[in-house]
């Protein structure tokens, strides 16, 4: 294959997905709605085996490489043609070609294959060793929008020295902002890794927050954990008109995943203003996003982070993600974060995995090609349309 194009996601299965759904899958230009920028600087063979192991923050152990987990495997199967190599080379010979290649280089070569017509960027975590989302614009060649992350928000209005009086009204100012920007068209909250979800999600008074907010300031360095500013947060953006997305899940050790079940953001999904709800990666708890995303109309969810991180299994977890939920209700994501392969995998799995889920329901009857493009769209491009107002 050409240098720096999509593979061609159905090698090997070109028998098992119709040709129009398969020429539709390789061609359709997604929008990712939900993925950082690439690493600025070249990093070395231990960082990036660190890299593509999201659960722990230690160095790779001795006795092991990253590139064999189920994301190291898709790497070298998927990656490595882009690159210019046969797939499956092997770890080493991998490793020799990307170091030929400068950072920009080989971000461009990688997400200009990743068949992507819009970045939608959270630049809350390590913003400093990222691109920023113009950076994105300029080495893919397509658009970026911005997320923004509301504890972040917080933290750095306290840190800027803003009084625990003023906080809330210094808080909505800068949501206005937020709301009324043509580059932001979201927020996020990271309350998996700071509170959990077994919170009280009510909507805090003025005089709470202010009190919380005094309490919180003095601590050197700030970390926004306090479940009443949480909440706080969360609750403005939604008065503010801004969708919100939930990391879900999936994630490092830093949280603790059996307190991730969105089942606990029960309580908010019932009294919350329903502006649109952003579910992010959901893994092992996807089935229980999809029944939130019938249950409510302002609910949504995704299943990308995941999808790299289980490599071929990916197929599987596309698959289930699809029992329950409407069509509608389910977004394309890679979140990918600093190496440019993860922004171009998180493309190449899920389309294979929409290919041959949806053939298969084409073979057994039980959908049409037109049904299976027509959800292709849906979820690939036309509910990030909608619920970003893009």
């Amino acid at each position: 294959m050409p240098v720096g194009e999509l593979p061609d996601v159905f090698a090997g299965a070109r028998a098992e997905v119709p040709d129009t759904l398969a020429d539709h899958l390789l061609n359709i230009e997604l929008i990712d709605h939900h993925v950082h920028g690439a690493f600025e600087k070249a990093v070395d063979r231990a960082g990036f085996e660190a890299a593509i192991n999201e659960g722990s923050t230690d160095p790779v152990p001795s006795f092991m490489t990253q590139f064999d987990s189920p994301l190291g495997l898709a790497i070298r199967r998927w990656c490595a043609p882009v690159l210019g190599l046969q797939p499956h080379a092997d770890a080493d010979a991998y490793w020799a070609r990307r170091e030929e290649l400068a950072p920009d280089e080989l971000t461009a070569l990688m997400l200009g294959a990743a068949g992507v017509s819009r970045w939608i960027v959270d630049t809350g975590f390590k913003g400093d060793l990222i691109n920023t989302p113009e950076r994105l614009t300029a080495l893919s060649g397509c658009p970026s929008s911005s997320i923004l992350r509301l504890e972040r928000l917080a933290e750095d209005l306290l840190e800027a020295g803003t009084a625990a009086q003023s906080f809330p009204a210094s808080f909505r100012a800068a949501l206005k902002e937020a709301a009324d920007s043509e580059e932001i068209v979201g927020t996020k909250t990271i309350a998996a890794y700071r509170t959990s979800f077994d919170i009280n999600w009510s909507r805090p008074t003025d005089t709470q927050v202010i009190e919380h907010a005094g309490a919180l300031a003095p601590r050197t360095p700030l970390r926004l954990d306090d479940p009443v500013l949480i909440a706080f947060g969360v609750h403005e953006a939604a008065e503010h008109g801004l969708p919100v997305q939930f990391h879900v899940g999936f994630g490092d050790r830093d949280l603790d995943l059996h307190r991730t079940d969105p089942m606990l953001l029960l309580p908010l999904l019932r009294t919350m203003t329903p502006v649109p709800v952003l579910l992010l990666h959901c893994y092992p708890f996807h089935r229980q996003a999809g029944y939130l995303a019938q249950a409510f109309d302002h609910v949504n969810f995704d299943v990308g982070l995941a999808i790299n991180y289980l490599g071929v299994r990916s197929t599987a977890l596309v698959a289930e993600a699809l029992d329950t939920a409407p069509f509608a209700k389910q977004l394309y994501s890679s979140d990918a974060f600093g190496l440019p392969e993860l922004h171009l995998l998180g493309s190449v799995l899920w389309r294979r995995a929409m290919g041959l889920v949806l053939g298969d329901w084409i073979r057994t009857g039980d959908c049409t090609e037109t049904d299976a493009i027509r959800i292709v769209d849906m979820i690939g491009v036309h509910n990030a349309t909608r619920v970003y107002a893009l």
